[in-house]
């Protein structure tokens, strides 16, 4: 028996290192390949977002970096908005995930990067990219918020002016958090005035037809911090 822990814990460690390898790889990679990300794509977008002049036709593009620890709900959250809707029992994120979702006037690239330990150490790398920060919380993990609220205001701390919206998700749970509650466990009452910081709390009631009423919320509001002023 111990022998046979000692080689899983053996296996996880590998398998975590060659994760971090290829992620490595593949922002090496991205970061001096530029491609557009057109309708309905799943191409990375980790990139310098490109911006269109006035009078020149070309639709926008936003990044939207979405964070969180793993099993937060990151993905299903993605899935969702992109017309997917939720995939019951899906995995973690390993590496990262994207989505491109074109709305009137302007494209929303949005990044998911893991949420495990070896892939946290990457996230701050991210912001100077990203117009809006998403920040995903399993409202029902009452033993990982601290670990959540930690991990957020670490990335505050990196930038202090991204615009930040905190999703509240699995408030269908019993044990989730409200909104006042999530509010203060994770001390947003400490966020300066120099950021705008939205909480919102998300259940994915996916009936596979219409979106959640939800994550129109989150879609108008990201589209309302993103329009040029």
């Amino acid at each position: 028996m111990v022998l046979l822990r000692q080689f899983t814990l053996a296996i996880s460690a590998a398998v975590a290192a060659l994760g971090s390898l290829l992620f490595i790889g593949w922002n090496y990679f991205y970061r001096r390949r530029l491609p557009v990300c057109d309708s309905g794509s799943r191409r990375p977008a980790v990139r310098k977002i490109r911006t269109s002049e006035p009078g020149s036709g070309v639709c926008p593009e936003r990044q939207v970096l979405v964070l969180g620890l793993d099993g937060a709900g990151k993905s299903s959250v993605l899935r969702c908005l992109s017309g997917a809707g939720v995939r019951r029992g899906s995995g973690p994120t390993w590496g990262f995930n994207t989505v491109c979702v074109n709305n009137p006037g302007c494209q929303l690239h949005f990044l998911e990067i893991g949420g495990s330990v070896n892939l946290r150490t990457y996230w701050t790398q991210y912001l100077q990219s990203a117009h809006v920060l998403v920040y995903v919380v399993d409202s029902a993990d009452r033993e990982r918020l601290p670990l959540a609220k930690a991990e957020l205001h670490r990335l505050m701390a990196a930038d202090s002016k991204l615009p930040l919206v905190v999703l509240g998700n699995k408030q269908d749970r019993h044990a989730a958090l409200r909104v006042p509650e999530l509010q203060e466990a994770l001390s947003l009452d400490a966020v300066g005035d120099e950021r705008k910081c939205f909480l919102l709390a998300v259940q994915l009631d996916w009936d596979g037809v219409e979106l959640p009423h939800t994550l129109r919320e989150l879609q108008e509001l990201l589209l309302q911090l993103v329009s040029p002023r």
